[in-house]
């Protein structure tokens, strides 16, 4: 998916890097709304969700999706996502996040999404973003419909 944003820069991405608790999911819980939008960005990019996986439902939330789904312990979430993502070609990738384990994940990519859904962002994420939005349709539609990306990042 290639994304040119006048007065900024051209994006070339590959793939979709996606916290899932707080960011793609409320209280452990994918919307269907989510799910469409999933299988429709999947026919242009590889889509990644990357998680500690809090309540323990993302790998039964995600069965059937066009998705790889990436588990681990908790306590080194960030590092975990980091390292993932370092493997992808960071510059290639669009990365979505609410948590402060996104954090790096959100530096290195090349384009960043906070996202603050009803489970909160934490605050400093916002600094680390490119976009800002209030839900994780509106993230995901921003690259359905990457105008938008567009009249956001323009010079």
């Amino acid at each position: 998916m290639i994304i040119e944003i006048p007065g900024y820069q051209t994006l070339d991405l590959e793939y979709l890097v996606l916290d899932y608790n707080g960011t793609i999911a409320i209280d452990g819980k994918m919307p269907d709304t989510v799910k469409q939008r999933l299988r429709t960005l999947a026919e242009h990019l590889k889509i990644y969700i990357l998680t500690a996986d809090t309540h323990g439902t993302a790998k039964e939330n995600c069965q059937g999706l066009p998705v790889q789904i990436q588990t681990f312990p908790g306590s080194n979430a960030m590092a975990e996502k980091m390292n993932i993502v370092g493997k992808l070609s960071p510059h290639r990738c669009a990365a979505v996040g609410n948590g402060r384990n996104d954090t790096l994940m959100l530096q290195a990519c090349g384009l960043a999404i906070a996202v603050m859904e009803r489970e909160g962002m934490y605050g400093k994420l916002a600094a680390d973003a490119d976009i800002c939005v209030h839900s994780m349709e509106d993230a995901l539609d921003l690259l359905c419909c990457p105008k938008r990306v567009i009249a956001t990042l323009r010079g």
